[in-house]
């Protein structure tokens, strides 16, 4: 049995060498195919060591990087093969693959990079983190109240983007003498000024609901993932009373820890399919694309996990529930929104109809909506976030130049005190 499983193990990590392999190739085909970076251009990097599986990661930043690279260009340091392969699939920045430390030292050599930018805590962050001379920033890949915002690991950047004061808050209750009014800066949620995607369905009376759980998590702390324990149930009896439009979002890791999760996730989806068989004009959507913007709008009523997607909502302005999870070991921070916030749970998820019709009527409760959207994104007026963001970029450069001249005067000081000792041992 031991040799059996071994055996099984070795080919597994033979299957995924030759993957990854065959997905080097095809980036360096590519890459090949395009006309090569010029020298000295790129001023802002974006460092992502992450394969496709979290490629929303980097999705979400494609429009905010755009409209900044008109002022800074930005490239993508793209780590791995299959990240890579889908960076330059879509609509993202340019991208630099660097897969050894060895291409990553040859491509910023080249280049004049100021700023590296990280939406993620991968460990391979460290390899980047080497190289002095400019500013390491966390920008993160969302803002929420999960216990991965409020990591130490945030201590290794020299500065951190943050959302809103609910943010520095979080940070300063936990984090051991770490200058959060020094090393953070506010830029609010500059992707809410770049929504994206259409409507892949025609609006009439039926209210949208977005259901948009998170995955499972891979320790009970992290089991915040609703999909086995609410999510069947609740889309179940939106599906069946034909007033509602059902638009399914779940996390891309859905069911990668445990398959029950997996196929109860792919219960939903058949009974989506079904009900738009059965009928042509409901139009449920199972959205399980790279696009996120129209779902967080469009939905009259969404419901989430404790995920970044509640502040991805929260950001709307509009209602929103969420998912009490049914593990008792998940860690759940109650000292901001979530002590406030609309839960869901596992029994009430059978009851979601009164539930959706209860929550939109309740003008207390979007009263305190209002009042939180304020506390963790400041001005939610379109195009201030954006502004935000730029002017903390704009800060980093000036403090880039103003410690360039001081390194070049001390350079210069130390040779002018060279010529005065060469002066004085002629004479």
């Amino acid at each position: 049995m031991g040799a059996l499983s071994d055996a099984k193990k070795a080919y597994r990590l033979l299957t995924r060498a030759l993957k990854s392999r065959s997905a080097v190739q095809r980036v360096r085909r590519r890459l090949a195919e395009r006309e090569p970076h010029p020298l000295d251009h790129f001023q802002i990097a974006v460092y992502f060591a992450d394969g496709a599986v979290n490629m929303y990661q980097m999705r979400q930043w494609y429009r905010p990087l755009a409209e900044l690279a008109k002022r800074w260009p930005v490239v993508v340091l793209s780590r791995a093969a299959t990240g890579a392969e889908k960076l330059l699939e879509e609509d993202g920045p340019p991208v630099a693959f660097v897969p050894k430390v060895r291409d990553l030292e040859r491509f910023i050599a080249q280049q004049d990079i100021k700023v590296v930018l990280y939406v993620n805590q991968n460990t391979r962050n460290f390899q980047m983190f080497r190289y002095g001379r400019r500013w390491h920033v966390f920008i993160n890949h969302g803002e929420s109240d999960k216990m991965y915002m409020t990591t130490n690991q945030y201590k290794a950047y020299d500065y951190a983007f943050v959302a809103g004061q609910a943010a520095r808050d979080r940070l300063s209750r936990t984090l051991w003498d770490y200058d959060v009014e020094r090393r953070t800066m506010d830029i609010g949620r500059p992707q809410a000024d770049h929504y994206s995607g259409t409507l892949p369905y025609t609006p009439d009376e039926r209210v949208v609901v977005l259901y948009a759980p998170t995955w499972e998590g891979d320790r009970p702390s992290a089991h915040y993932g609703s999909i086995a324990t609410h999510g069947e149930a609740l889309v179940e009896r939106l599906l069946a009373t034909g007033a509602h439009r059902v638009i399914y979002r779940p996390h891309p890791r859905s069911g990668v820890v445990d398959e029950a999760y997996g196929a109860a996730h792919r219960r939903i989806v058949a009974a989506i399919n079904a009900a738009n068989a059965a009928d042509s004009t409901a139009q449920h959507v199972y959205d399980d694309g790279a696009e996120l913007g129209w779902q967080l709008s469009a939905a009259d009523v969404a419901i989430v996990d404790i995920s970044a997607m509640v502040y991805d909502r929260l950001a709307a302005g509009k209602p929103l529930m969420i998912t009490r999870p049914a593990d008792e070991e998940a860690s759940i921070d109650t000292t901001g929104y979530l002590a406030d916030c609309e839960w869901l749970t596992v029994e009430d998820a059978a009851r979601i109809v009164a539930e959706v019709d209860r929550v939109r009527a309740d003008d207390a409760a979007v009263a305190r909506l209002k009042m939180w959207v304020q506390h963790y994104f400041g001005d939610t007026t379109p195009g201030v976030a954006t502004a935000k963001f730029h002017a903390a970029v704009e800060r980093l450069m000036q403090e880039w130049e103003q410690w360039q001249a001081h390194e070049v005067g001390a350079i210069r000081e130390d040779e002018d005190d060279d010529d005065d000792e060469a002066d004085e041992e002629e004479a």
